[in-house]
């Protein structure tokens, strides 16, 4: 087996449903108790941004009463010791990683306490509600303020970074995905092409468990700090 210097992880909803934040379609596949084309697409927001804005602003919310599990922690212990190169690339729009210190860390779908001015076209830290109004920190435009969300039909964030690193990975690791989200879907096989071992860390196989050389299943918090405990003794 070759010697492992770089390693990209995808993380998805899997892992901070273990901290108690709702996934991304439920089995009803609300979510949240909405349509995601109601809350999660430009044309919702053009058709009702009160109803979007509220939405958003109730799970950011929420973000105060969730903490990060042992598998964020973990990610992070592996982030602050891997001597390697290493990208963590979420789907995930809440803060768990960063709360547990994760440095290098990619948002490719956005950040619920991010907020992008459609005035200006700059993102800033934003903790408060949206909702109401309020101006831009960067160029004092009231009103022009949404999430910094990737919705469906938006492009994902700093996809060349992404693409960069997979084709330069030797372990490509996979935790808490459903396989079922492109692009995310697709980097396994982007990774496996270019050289890197894969590996999945479910709680039951994905949707693309076949193009990973190993599938280990079981919670999130109990798999991830087995792994990274035998990559930092490794």
């Amino acid at each position: 087996m070759q010697a492992i210097r770089s390693i990209v992880v995808l993380t998805g909803a899997g892992i901070s449903a273990e901290s108690g934040v709702a996934t991304f379609r439920g089995p009803d596949r609300l979510w949240e108790g909405h349509r995601v084309e109601d809350v999660a697409t430009p044309e919702a927001f053009a058709r009702n941004p009160v109803l979007v804005q509220a939405f958003y602003d109730a799970r950011r919310a929420k973000l105060a009463e969730v903490e990060p599990n042992a598998a964020h922690e973990a990610l992070a212990r592996l982030d602050a010791h891997w001597p390697g190169d290493l990208l963590i690339v979420t789907q995930n729009v809440d803060d768990l990683h960063e709360r547990a210190g994760a440095k290098r860390l990619l948002h490719m779908h956005g950040e619920l306490k991010s907020a992008w001015c459609l005035a200006c076209d700059a993102r800033m830290p934003w903790d408060a509600p949206i909702s109401d109004g309020p101006s831009c920190t960067v160029c004092n435009a009231p009103g022009h303020l949404r999430p910094d969300i990737v919705w469906f039909g938006e492009m994902p964030y700093e996809m060349e970074r992404i693409d960069r690193a997979l084709m330069d990975a030797d372990l490509f690791v996979s935790i808490g995905t459903s396989g079922a989200v492109y692009p995310a879907a697709g980097y396994v096989q982007t990774a496996r092409y270019a050289g890197a071992r894969t590996l999945e860390l479910n709680l039951e196989p994905s949707l693309g468990s076949v193009f990973f050389h190993e599938s280990r299943i079981g919670p999130a918090g109990r798999l991830v700090p087995e792994w990274v405990e035998e990559m930092l003794a490794g």
